[in-house]
């Protein structure tokens, strides 16, 4: 009986000193359906602890949220670095 299920990843944001507050916040809301207050603690953790996850998804999914994510943030010329990793 194979059923096991996917394995997760992890999503995580890294801080840098040029992507802008608001701007995080719009993604983790618009892309990864965070509250505005959920959004408002992950981007605090993320500019506190260097890092921080925002998402665990099967890996396809969190591939193309990453990808999306990276687009965006590189249309508006920021240097948000977004890595995926699987959840341990």
């Amino acid at each position: 009986n194979d059923l096991t299920p996917p394995p997760k990843f992890k999503v995580i944001f890294m801080n840098d000193n040029v992507t802008t507050v608001d701007f995080v916040m719009a993604i983790l809301q618009e892309i990864f359906d965070h509250s505005f207050e959920g959004a408002e603690e992950l981007t605090k953790k993320i500019h506190v602890d260097g890092s921080a996850s925002v998402a665990i998804l099967p890996f396809e999914i969190a591939e193309s949220k990453a990808v999306e994510t990276t687009l965006i943030a590189r249309t508006n010329n920021f240097p948000l670095n977004v890595k995926i990793e699987p959840e341990s």
